[in-house]
C-alpha cells in the first residue's frame, strides 16, 4: 500500500444514486401494468445499474490517479453495506423469498455488467423499505454516527449460502479500472449487530459464518484482487476476553484462507481505540491492521485540549496513544491519522510527527480514520493547498472558512502529501500545502464576548424546572394523538424553495406560499381528528440546517451532501465560532399555525445535542461548551414561543443516543453534559408549559436513565419496528413521565392498518398503563407522500378512538 482510506461514499457528489433509486422504486410500483410501463421500469432499472457503476468506477479511478495503490470498493452498493452483507451471505429475511429475481429475459444474455442489477435487488430493497404487506427489517444508527444500517435478522436456524456472483463480476470488472480492495463487514461485527429472538443462542452460528467468510475470501482471490478488507468497528467497543479469543481464532483461520488464495487481509477498526483489535489480531497472520488515531469528537484536538480523551488518551499535540505499544510491527499498521468524520484540515506537521514515530516501530500506511462516507465529496483546493475559489463546490462559504476545511477529496490530497513526506519525496507543492495548512490552522475561530459572559454566569438553578408532579400543562383527552413535527415536503414546496433560491420569487412571495402550506396542513390535521397539531415545517429544508442558517457561529454548505440512510441525504452545517441567536427563529410560523385553529399547536425546535450531532463541530473546545451555547439560544427561543402563546413546545433530540461513547466507562461524562444542555434550554418553561422531546432509531434501553434525566413532560420514541419492546424497559426503570411510542414506522411506504395500530396501542397500555401514553408516528413525515400520510394517520386516529371506547371514553 501507499496511502489509503477505509471506505468510500456511494450516493454521488450530486446525489445521483439517490435519484436513480427513487425513480426505480417508483417505476417498480407501475411495472407490469402495460407494455409502456414495463419498458419504463426496465429503463429505470438500467439507469440505476449504470448510475451506480459510473459512480463506483469514477471514484476508484480518482483514488488511483491520486496515487492510491490499493483502492477500497464496496462494489455497487445501492442502500447499505450491512444489508449487502446479508444479501451476500444469503440471509435476507425469509418473508421476502417470494419476491422473484430481477431479470430482463429478452435482454439478459446480451447485457453488459454495468447494465445489470443484482438478481436479489428487489429483495434487498424490500428488506430495507418493506412492501405493501410486509414490514421491513429494523434500521438503527451505525455506532455513534448519523448513518443508519439495516439490522440483519438471524436465528439458530439460519443457514449461510453465499450469493455473490454479481458482486464478484463487479470486482473483476473494476480490476480493469484500478487495483481495487473489496471492503466487507467483518464477521464479529456482523454477528454482534444482528437481531435475533431473545432465547436464541447464536454461538452456533459463529463457525458456519466463519466458513462462509473463508469461501468468500477464496472466491475473491480468484478474481485477482490483492487485498481484502474486513471491517470490525465492534472491536472498538466493550468486548470480553472471550470475544477477543473468538476473534483471534477466527482471524487465524481467515488469514490462512487468504494466504492460500494469494490474498492479503486487512482487518479494519474505527470509531475508537485499537487496543482490543491489537490484542485480538496480533500474530493471527493478517497482513494489516487499521486503527483510528483521532480523538473522540467530544474532546478538543487543538489549542484548548485540556480535558481527558473519552477514548482513553490525553489529547496532546504529538502523542502516540499508549495502547499502540501493543503493536509488534509484524503487521502493517494502517494509521487513521486523517479525520474521516469531520471537515477540518489536518495539522500535517503533527500528523507527520506521529507517522514518523510509528514508522520507527514497523511498516506504516497513512489513512483516514474511517470511511469517507461521513464527509462531503469535495470542496475544491489547489495542489499547493491554496483555495481554488474559481472551481470550489462551495462558493457561498466565506474564504476564511473554506481555507480551514477539507472534504473527501482534500483528505485524499492530505494523505498523498503525508505519504510523500514520510518517504522523503515531498514536492514543492507539498511544502506549500503543509505551509498553507499550518497558516489556516493558526487562525483561531471567532469568539463572541456576550456569549462567553453568559456562559460564565450559568448556575445550577438554570438547569432545573419545578418538579414534574407540580406541572399542569394543557387539558387533553386520554391517549392524545399528535405527530412528530414535519409533514410531506411536496413538489410545490420544493419548487417554491428553488424559485426563491433562483430569485424568481421574492422572500415575501415565498413566505406567503409557506403560510398557505401551514394553513393547509393545519386543516388536514383537524379533518383527521388529531388532538395536538403541528405547523408541518414546510419552510424547513432540514431540522438542523434550518436553525443553523439563522444562528451566528454556523455556516451551511451548498453541495455538502452525506448519506444518512438509503436515499436520504443531509447537508450537515459547520460550527465555525461561538453560537448565538440574533433574532427569533420560529415564532412567526407558530403564530400562523395557532391562528388557524382552536386546537393546541406545538412549537417545534431541534435540541442542542442533535444540533451538534448532525453538524460538523469545531475541534478547539469540548462539545459540552458548544452545546451550552446552542442551549442558551434555544432557551431564548422557548421564551419567545411562550410569549407568543405556545403551551406545548417540542425540543427534538433524535441524536442523543448517537453521541453516546462506545465504551460504558465513558457514558456518564457524556450523558451528564448532554442532559444538562437540554435542561439549560428548557428549564425556563413554567409549570403550565408542556416540554416534549423526540428520539428515533436508537437502542433506548441503554438510555433509560438519560431519558428520565432530561425531565421532559413527554418523550416520543421510535418503537413500531421493535414491537414496543422498549416500553418494558421503561416500566422496569420506574419511568413516570409522559411517553409517546410510535405506532407507525414512517421509514417504510406501508400504510399500517387500524388493527395493527390498535394492537400496538394495547401493547403499550399493557407495558406502562394509560395515563402517560400519547399516540404518534415514529418520526417526522417530510419524506412521505400525502396519500399514505393521510391514510396512515386516519388509521392511527381510528385505532385510538377504538381503544378509548374500550376504556370507557
Amino acid at each position: 500500500m501507499t496511502f489509503t482510506t477505509l471506505g468510500v461514499p456511494r450516493i454521488g457528489p450530486r446525489r445521483e444514486l439517490k435519484r436513480a433509486c427513487e425513480k426505480y422504486w417508483k417505476s417498480g410500483s407501475a411495472a407490469g401494468e402495460d407494455a409502456a410501463h414495463e419498458r419504463s421500469a426496465q429503463e429505470h432499472a438500467s439507469h440505476l445499474a449504470r448510475t451506480a457503476w459510473e459512480l463506483t468506477t469514477k471514484y476508484a479511478q480518482n483514488l488511483a490517479s491520486a496515487g492510491m495503490a490499493s483502492v477500497p470498493t464496496l462494489g455497487r452498493s445501492y442502500y447499505d453495506a450491512v444489508l449487502d452483507m446479508s444479501a451476500y451471505l444469503g440471509v435476507l429475511p425469509a418473508r421476502f423469498n417470494t419476491i422473484p429475481d430481477h431479470t430482463i429475459p429478452d435482454r439478459e444474455p446480451t447485457m453488459s455488467i454495468p447494465d445489470r442489477l443484482p438478481r436479489d435487488i428487489d429483495r434487498r430493497f424490500a428488506t430495507a423499505r418493506g412492501t405493501s404487506d410486509l414490514p421491513p427489517s429494523a434500521m438503527t444508527k451505525w455506532y455513534d454516527t448519523n448513518y443508519h444500517y439495516i439490522v440483519p435478522e438471524l436465528s439458530v436456524d439460519t443457514k449461510f449460502d453465499l450469493t455473490i456472483d454479481d458482486f464478484l463480476a463487479d470486482v473483476a470488472e473494476l480490476l480493469k479500472t484500478a487495483n481495487v480492495r473489496p471492503v466487507l463487514v467483518g464477521p464479529f461485527t456482523y454477528l454482534t449487530l444482528a437481531d435475533h429472538a431473545a432465547d436464541d443462542d447464536l454461538d452456533g452460528l459463529w463457525q458456519p459464518l466463519i466458513d462462509a467468510y473463508v469461501e468468500f475470501i477464496t472466491r475473491l482471490g480468484a478474481t485477482g484482487v490483492e487485498w481484502v478488507q474486513l471491517d470490525e468497528p465492534q472491536l472498538t467497543c466493550d468486548v470480553t476476553d472471550a470475544d477477543v479469543d473468538r476473534v483471534r481464532s477466527a482471524y487465524t483461520k481467515l488469514a490462512e484462507a487468504a494466504g492460500k488464495a494469494d490474498v492479503k487481509l486487512l482487518a479494519a477498526t474505527y470509531f475508537g481505540p485499537g487496543d482490543h483489535a491489537l490484542a485480538a489480531l496480533n500474530g493471527t497472520g493478517v497482513n494489516g491492521i487499521a486503527v483510528d488515531l483521532i480523538p473522540s469528537q467530544q474532546t478538543p484536538t487543538r489549542s484548548a485540549a485540556s480535558s481527558s480523551d473519552a477514548r482513553g488518551d490525553a489529547a496532546q499535540d504529538d502523542a502516540v496513544p499508549s495502547w499502540l505499544d501493543a503493536w509488534t510491527g509484524e503487521e502493517t499498521l494502517v494509521a487513521g491519522i486523517i479525520n474521516g468524520r469531520n471537515v477540518w484540515r489536518t495539522d500535517i506537521e503533527q500528523a507527520l510527527r506521529t507517522l514518523k514515530e510509528l514508522a520507527e516501530r514497523g511498516p506504516v500506511v497513512a489513512s483516514t480514520s474511517c470511511s469517507l462516507l461521513h464527509v462531503p465529496y469535495r470542496l475544491g483546493r489547489n495542489a499547493d493547498g491554496t483555495d481554488a475559489q474559481e472551481s470550489s463546490s462551495e462558493p457561498g462559504l466565506p474564504v476564511d472558512v473554506r481555507n480551514r476545511l477539507a472534504f473527501g477529496e482534500e483528505k485524499i490530497q492530505e494523505l498523498a502529501v503525508l505519504h510523500r513526506a514520510l518517504a522523503s519525496a515531498s514536492t514543492p507543492d507539498d511544502e506549500h500545502y503543509i505551509a498553507a495548512s499550518s497558516q489556516a490552522l493558526s487562525e483561531g475561530l471567532p469568539t463572541n464576548d456576550d456569549v462567553q459572559r453568559r456562559l460564565s454566569s450559568i448556575t445550577d438553578d438554570d438547569r432545573h424546572r419545578v418538579p414534574f408532579s407540580d406541572r399542569t400543562g394543557p387539558s387533553l383527552p386520554i391517549l392524545p394523538t399528535t405527530t412528530i413535527g414535519s409533514f410531506p415536503q411536496t413538489s410545490a414546496i420544493r419548487r417554491a424553495r428553488k424559485d426563491k433560491r433562483d430569485g424568481t420569487i421574492t422572500q415575501d412571495e415565498y413566505t406567503a406560499r409557506m403560510e398557505d402550506e401551514v394553513r393547509s396542513t393545519i386543516k388536514a390535521q383537524e379533518d383527521l381528528g388529531l388532538d395536538v397539531l403541528v405547523h408541518g415545517e414546510p419552510e424547513r429544508n432540514d431540522m438542523v440546517q434550518y436553525f443553523s442558517e439563522q444562528l451566528d457561529g454556523y455556516c451551511s454548505t451548498t453541495n455538502g451532501w452525506v448519506q444518512s440512510y438509503g436515499s436520504r441525504c443531509v447537508r450537515p452545517p459547520i460550527v465555525t465560532g461561538d453560537v448565538s441567536r440574533p433574532s427569533p427563529l420560529t415564532t412567526h410560523w407558530f403564530r400562523v399555525a395557532q391562528d388557524a385553529t382552536d386546537k393546541p399547536v406545538k412549537g417545534m425546535l431541534t435540541g442542542p445535542v442533535t444540533m451538534l450531532a448532525w453538524s460538523f463541530v469545531r475541534e478547539d473546545q469540548p462539545m459540552s461548551v458548544t452545546a451550552d451555547q446552542v442551549a442558551l439560544a434555544l432557551r431564548d427561543e422557548i421564551d419567545d414561543l411562550i410569549q407568543a402563546g405556545a403551551r406545548i413546545i417540542q425540543v427534538d433530540e433524535p441524536a442523543i443516543r448517537e453521541l453516546l461513547p462506545l465504551r460504558k466507562a465513558d457514558h456518564d461524562a457524556y450523558t451528564t453534559w448532554a442532559t444538562q444542555a437540554f435542561r439549560l434550554a428548557t428549564s425556563s418553561a413554567g409549570p403550565d408549559i408542556h416540554i416534549h422531546t423526540h428520539m428515533c432509531y436508537s437502542q433506548f434501553n441503554e438510555l433509560i436513565d438519560t431519558i428520565i434525566d432530561l425531565d421532559a413532560d413527554v418523550t416520543t420514541i421510535e418503537s413500531a419496528r421493535n414491537g414496543m419492546k422498549v416500553l418494558k424497559a421503561l416500566r422496569d426503570a420506574g419511568f413516570s413521565l409522559g411517553i409517546g411510542p410510535g405506532v407507525w414506522d414512517i421509514h417504510s411506504p406501508r400504510v399500517p392498518s387500524v388493527d395493527e395500530n390498535t394492537t400496538l396501542i394495547r401493547d403499550a397500555i399493557d407495558a406502562v398503563g394509560v395515563e402517560p401514553l400519547w399516540v404518534n408516528p415514529d418520526c417526522g413525515l417530510k419524506t412521505r407522500a400525502w396519500p399514505e400520510t393521510t391514510a396512515s394517520l386516519r388509521n392511527m386516529v381510528e385505532a385510538t378512538r377504538r381503544v378509548r371506547a374500550e376504556l370507557g371514553g
